[in-house]
């Protein structure tokens, strides 16, 4: 049997249920397992739930619950949510099965045969918040670096010698530049080690919960030891075939279980038994919410599954697309260096600019304008080569984001097909090649097309449902095989294709409506005298340039909430983002402006239009009405370019 391509999550504590910041490592998991199914791999995708802690135990006893039925009970929970949110996990383990209790045992008396576990006395503070053991000189203002209460433990325990690994795993790390991910967390790890690793408790006195020592019921093993082995647990060891499993090709976590115990005391112990270690570990930052991590213990939880609820409500999406726009609003937020912050707003923004706009957009466009001008049928021809480079392109782009474990970086992959579609419709201007008749009209459909075939693959990742929606529409089969996205194959000419049905309805955002003041009719001022035309008052070419201009594209478009007249929009001006808010609504769209050049004036003074801050100008011309005309070059320049 081949090796398969191993994925895991850390196993969750069952002391509550999970939220968007638990879902988070778990949908980059899954997003990891799709890709690499769809790349032709043999997948194993593990994720499960960790239930011998001390805190479950006392969790369960604050709920007048039997232990055993509390965690079924939390157990079962995890397992109901994650399907919900399309999480297609291949095995979950619990550390109360017999395959887990077997393999921690067994692992113990190796490492104790070994010589690398010792009998001692153990005396200092332990958070049983995170189920963890700290110095004195660890603590901050008598609290665990969590924030966390601790208590003074003194026991006769069993220790792991891990100090004497330390210079094994800085020679690993070193050797192995991809083992620790992102480089921020490496440094962190091996900082960590350089300052000296110290000897482990590996074990409790039994509080009647838990796995006990091999050969001493008095003492069960330390949650965190026992935790981790549940990865080779899984793969079936010590049984044999456990090698088909095991070493994982990632592990995904977040940050704060990486630096102690996965990327330190797991491979410790991995090295002491003499089995193979991970091939990445994937310590991902935080989902914070206003100005903290987001946790049952401070209120503020976010479910996924509400979340998605009150989406599919309030759009009139599907729950299915619903589900998928959580996910790839986690997908496309995923934090790897810096936290990030959730947001409701964010949420809705990300729904209404990526995913109605952009997605939505260009795949009603498309099929109306196939409907009209092709009768629905996917015409012949060659794929224009602007849009074959742009396939490519994205298709390279998300490659390279999924080998470096970049869930954000490939979702933005996937949308960079979309959006250049979006230009590419307005700049080959479909409609007027109808009504010239240009032969030109066939390729110009055939690519958008295309264009949409490969944005299914690309998003199938993240958004399995919508991917099924988009190629239903197209008229073809779900695009699961990872090489034929891009190729003319996937999209055969005669396809007969669907009417465009609207997948994301736009989110309308609610407007609070401000009372209405009666006024009193005043008095009509008498006309005033007219006046000459004014001559415009010459200037030097030193006043003119002192006005800056530059190109930029827009990204992004949405209404300013509460006017009529202002759009507010993310231009990208060379290697800068910009917001800026402009007065151009009554002429352009939100669809009309994405993707479309623009000459920006650099140099104004931030201003703030309703409450919305406006980092520089869009240049336009005015038409008989008083609307605007943007200006903008007549072929593509590199953004950021100076405008003279």
């Amino acid at each position: 049997m081949s090796k398969k391509y191993t994925i895991t999550t850390p196993i969750y504590y069952v002391n509550s249920v999970p939220h968007i910041g638990t879902a988070l490592t778990t949908l980059a998991a899954d997003v990891t397992a799709r890709y690499q199914k769809m790349c032709g791999n043999e997948v194993f995708f593990l994720t499960g739930t960790d239930e011998n802690g001390t805190k479950v135990k006392e969790a369960a006893e604050k709920a007048g619950k039997d232990p055993h039925a509390f965690v079924d009970e939390i157990a079962a929970a995890f397992r109901e949510i994650w399907p919900g949110m399309g999480i297609e996990f291949d095995d979950f383990i619990r550390t109360t099965e017999p395959r887990h209790r077997i393999a921690v045992q067994e692992f113990f008396r190796i490492l104790q045969e070994k010589g690398h576990i010792y009998r001692g006395s153990y005396e200092g503070w332990y958070d049983v918040s995170s189920e963890t053991f700290y110095k004195e000189a660890d603590l901050v203002n008598g609290l665990s670096p969590d924030g966390n209460e601790v208590r003074w433990v003194k026991e006769d325990n069993y220790f792991f010698r891990m100090s004497e690994f330390g210079e094994l795993l800085l020679a690993h790390i070193e050797s192995n530049p991809g083992f620790i991910i992102p480089e921020t967390r490496k440094n962190e790890v091996v900082s960590f080690i350089k300052q000296g690793l110290r000897d482990v408790c590996i074990s409790r006195a039994n509080p009647g919960w838990g796995i006990p020592v091999p050969g001493d019921d008095s003492q069960v093993v330390y949650v965190w030891f026992d935790a981790l082995i549940n990865y080779v647990a899984a793969a079936g060891w010590p049984a044999a075939g456990w090698e088909d499993r095991w070493p994982a090709s990632v592990q995904w976590m977040g940050k704060d279980i990486l630096t102690r115990f996965h990327a330190t005391l797991w491979p410790a112990m991995l090295l002491g038994a003499g089995l193979p270690l991970p091939e990445a570990l994937v310590g991902h930052a935080w989902l914070l919410m206003g100005d903290g991590k987001i946790s049952k213990s401070k209120g503020n939880v976010v479910a996924p599954l509400d979340l998605a609820n009150s989406l599919s409500e309030r759009s009139g999406c599907s729950h299915d697309v619903a589900v998928d726009a959580v996910r790839y609003y986690m997908a496309a937020l995923m934090p790897i260096d810096n936290d990030a912050t959730f947001t409701y707003e964010e949420f809705d923004r990300l729904y209404n600019t990526h995913l109605a706009n952009d997605l939505g957009n260009a795949l009603n466009r498309s099929l109306a304008m196939s409907q009209k001008f092709a009768e629905s049928i996917v015409p012949g021809g060659e794929v224009e080569s602007e849009a074959a480079l742009a396939i490519d392109a994205a298709k390279a782009a998300f490659e390279k984001a999924m080998a470096g474990f970049r869930v954000d970086h490939a979702a933005e992959a996937a949308l960079s097909v979309v959006r250049f579609l979006n230009k590419y419709i307005d700049t080959r201007s479909p409609w007027a090649l109808a009504k010239t008749q240009d032969p030109a009209l066939p390729a110009v459909l055939r690519s958008m097309l295309l264009c949409l075939r490969t944005a299914e693959g690309l998003i199938r990742p993240i958004m399995p449902k919508t991917a099924d929606a988009v190629c239903a529409q197209l008229g073809v089969a779900p695009l699961t095989d990872w090489q034929a996205i891009g190729s003319e194959a996937s999209l055969p000419a005669g396809t007969k294709l669907q009417a465009p049905q609207p997948i994301f309805p736009r989110l309308e955002i609610a407007k609070q409506e401000q009372p209405k003041k009666m006024e009193q009719p005043k008095p009509q001022p008498a006309p005033a005298p007219v006046k000459p035309a004014e001559v415009p008052t010459e200037i030097s070419i030193d006043d003119f340039v002192k006005v800056k201009l530059k190109v930029g594209r827009v990204l992004e478009a949405e209404p300013v909430e509460g006017s009529d007249k202002l759009m507010k929009l993310q231009v990208v001006i060379g290697e800068e983002k910009r917001q800026i808010v402009a007065g151009i609504r009554k002429n352009y769209s939100a669809e009309d402006l994405i993707g479309r050049q623009v000459i920006v004036c650099v140099n104004l003074k931030p201003v703030k239009l309703r409450g919305v801050e406006s980092n520089g100008m869009l240049l336009a011309a005015t038409d008989a009405d008083g609307g605007a005309i943007l200006l903008q070059p007549d072929r593509e320049a590199p953004e950021g370019t100076g405008v003279k």
